[in-house]
């Protein structure tokens, strides 16, 4: 896969989470969202981000036939994608959730 492939599957499936988040938000009154909803939809937003980029991580790695792979192998590396996800999400090093948290709290502030 060429790099701008990967560029452009990466942005469509961040514009993807992107929308599933904009569809699950809670109808709240004046369009105030509380900053702890602010916060967790900013890390769901970094968790899939980091799911996406380890994925395609992933894709070239290999499977060793003695000592696994298979059918079995291929379906649990995506939980695992998805647990190494959150990690990096929740250890905050990464900073791409507390950086969309100020962002969405002040385009909050901007529309009051």
């Amino acid at each position: 896969m060429s790099a701008q492939a990967a560029f452009d599957s990466l942005s469509a499936s961040a514009n993807l989470g992107l929308e599933q988040a904009r569809s699950q938000r809670p109808a709240v009154n004046q369009g105030k969202v509380s900053p702890e909803q602010i916060k967790k939809t900013a890390l769901e937003f970094e968790t899939h981000f980091m799911a996406e980029m380890y994925k395609h991580m992933f894709e070239g790695v290999g499977t060793d036939e003695v000592f696994g792979g298979g059918a079995g192998e291929e379906t649990f590396r995506s939980f695992m994608v998805d647990e190494y996800a959150k990690l990096t999400a929740k250890t905050g090093r990464i900073g791409l959730a507390r950086q969309i948290e100020e962002h969405m709290l002040k385009m909050q502030e901007v529309r009051s």
